[in-house]
């Protein structure tokens, strides 16, 4: 059962939304509905190419619970077809493609994670092998007769590949028409994606023209933004949070984004109301809310939603000892120094006490002041430490005692 007056879900569906193409028919839909009782079939993709989901990935499943809460109907595509191309979008390089076990694979994972933000008794889960594996040869060379090169040659990844000399391969091409037949096989009428998906959901309402449908609504949602603030969230840059993350991590994680992004992680992945949102944004521009108090809530109710309410309890109570107090956590681990070590490079103490990857992300860390020795910042990745006993402190939740061997 649809809830609210098609006005009113239109400004529960606008919260956070980059664009809307078309406005105009996204709201005539609505009304339609509204008349006819019927649901509207929400489309969004997913191409399981790695086994887990961080919050970045979260910002559609977020706005696809939104449409379930509405009355509609959610359909969570899992692109085992599409996934074995590999998506082009913003590639610089031919993606290596995946068997169908490692698709599979990944897919019932992917699949567990978003049902703790979707409605699995709302959501209907469908691949798109059901239909691409039945596809004829034929076939795919009508779909493919539908757009030009140069038409694809529109999309800014390929142009730059192409004028970089970077190799695309023609199975690429071939990737956006199959997400736009997609839209056509389920007759979506809206479709969810990133605003990297543009061009993609685009050619699904082309798509759905040339085959005499009435064209889906495309609603772009924007690309979140890691814990560094500039780049969007990947497990690649080290500057995401993973839904998987320990409950500490995940809340020191969230209270170390600034205030500017916790606001962005509000609106985009908190369920405070549309109203609160703004009292809330209000009160930190009047200073009648602190920030911190703030972002602890967003950070409990983040926790709270993967992890339950008792673990959401243990880690701001962890979190408050640790940074409000000012102390320090039970259990810190020790790094013992090698007695004829010299000069402590810190980048490489880092990674190999384990507090970073690489050493290019611990010099990444230090440049952009995520690191502190004995509670002095340290941001010159190429200034050493002589031999001694040090505190050293790493974000806001990584703390390693260095002492001599």
């Amino acid at each position: 059962m649809q809830t609210g007056k098609p006005e009113e879900q239109l400004k529960i569906i606008k919260r956070g939304v980059v664009e809307i193409l078309i406005e105009d028919e996204l709201l005539q839909k609505l009304e339609h509905s509204s008349e006819t009782h019927t649901p509207l079939k929400i489309k969004a993709g997913f191409d399981p190419t790695a086994p887990d989901i961080h919050l970045g990935h979260t910002v559609l499943l977020e706005k696809m619970r939104q449409f379930q809460d509405l009355g509609h109907e959610v359909i969570f595509i899992i692109g085992d077809f599409t996934g074995m191309i590999g998506d082009p979008t913003g590639r610089s390089e031919i993606r290596k493609p995946l068997t169908r076990d490692e698709v599979l694979r990944n897919a019932e994972t992917y699949k567990k994670q978003a049902f703790k933000v979707l409605d699995p008794e709302k959501t209907k889960v469908v691949f798109n092998s059901e239909w691409m594996d039945k596809m004829t040869a034929t076939g795919l060379i009508r779909l493919a007769a539908k757009h030009t090169v140069a038409r694809m040659m529109e999309r800014e990844d390929f142009k730059n590949r192409y004028a970089g000399k970077q190799p695309i391969g023609i199975h690429e091409f071939i990737y956006p028409l199959i997400q736009g037949y997609d839209s056509v096989v389920l007759k979506a009428d809206i479709e969810l994606g990133g605003t990297d998906q543009r061009f993609n959901m685009l050619i699904g309402r082309e798509l759905q023209k040339e085959h005499g449908q009435g064209q889906q609504v495309v609603i772009m949602m924007p690309l979140l933004e890691g814990l560094d603030g500039v780049n969007k969230m990947s497990k690649s840059l080290g500057n995401y949070i993973g839904i998987t993350d320990s409950p500490k991590e995940m809340f020191g994680k969230i209270m170390s984004v600034s205030d500017e992004l916790m606001l962005r992680y509000y609106e985009l992945l908190s369920h405070i109301s549309i109203d609160e949102l703004n009292v809330l944004k209000d009160g930190l521009k009047n200073n009648s809310v602190h920030p911190m108090e703030s972002k602890k809530s967003l950070a409990a109710e983040i926790v709270e939603r993967y992890h339950g309410r008792e673990s959401a309890i243990k880690a701001r109570e962890e979190f408050e000892n640790i940074f409000k107090k000012k102390g320090l956590p039970d259990e810190m681990p020790v790094f013992k120094l090698d007695g004829d070590a010299g000069e402590i490079w810190l980048p490489g103490l880092m990674k190999e006490a384990g507090l970073v990857k690489s050493t290019g992300e611990g010099m990444r860390l230090m440049k952009q002041g995520g690191v502190s020795v004995d509670g002095d910042r340290w941001s010159d990745p190429d200034k050493k430490l002589l031999p001694g006993e040090y505190l050293l402190k790493v974000g806001k939740r990584r703390f390693l005692k260095i002492v001599p061997a």
